[in-house]
């Protein structure tokens, strides 16, 4: 499996489906590519900015000032236990992967996120063995290893354990389920 590599940004706990996309957002169509671009934008708008973990002055997820930016320049959400509770909606996932998020990295998850990040294929979940929220700074460059199940944090030079994928790297590695059943003529 690849290793994700790039900017961390760090979250808390609890960090509910309605703060990773808003119900006033989900109006959008992920299947119009020019509004599913939209879900990447809104990605973490609403998260308390007390809970997100930035610097002083430090910038939104996805400046939306900037309405042509649905990017962020961050490739992995870090967080602390619970990620993903809430209502169980897969426009969650989409969304941040949408906004570039390759995995997000939690000691653990609500269920259904973790599913339906896994299932579309959308975002890798990992689990780390310990709490990183206070280990890893947000704009900290890190290393996902999934191969060695390790996170390096790049700016500190540090590196922490995390929790095989499992029976879901397989599933992962096709790029979600569909994309699974076909590869093994399942479907």
């Amino acid at each position: 499996m690849d290793k994700v590599t790039g900017k961390a940004y760090v979250l808390g706990d609890n960090v509910d489906t309605d703060q990773i996309i808003p119900a006033e957002y989900l109006s959008y169509n992920p299947s119009i590519a020019s509004e599913r671009k939209l879900f990447g934008r809104f990605a973490l708008s609403g998260v308390p900015g007390d809970q997100a973990g930035l610097p002083e002055g430090g910038k939104p997820f996805v400046d939306l000032a900037d309405e042509n930016r649905t990017a962020s320049e961050f490739a992995v959400v870090v967080a602390g236990s619970n990620f993903g509770c809430g209502s169980s909606r897969e426009h969650a996932p989409l969304a941040l992967a949408e906004a570039g998020v390759r995995a997000v990295v939690a000691t653990s998850y609500a269920r259904i996120f973790f599913r339906n990040s896994v299932n579309g294929g959308y975002v890798i979940p990992a689990e780390s063995e310990e709490k990183l929220v206070s280990e890893i700074r947000t704009g900290d460059q890190v290393e996902i290893d999934f191969d060695n199940c390790r996170l390096r944090n790049l700016t500190t030079s540090k590196e922490y354990p995390l929790r095989p994928l499992g029976d879901v790297a397989e599933i992962i590695e096709a790029g979600g389920l569909f994309a699974y059943a076909r590869s093994r003529k399942i479907a």
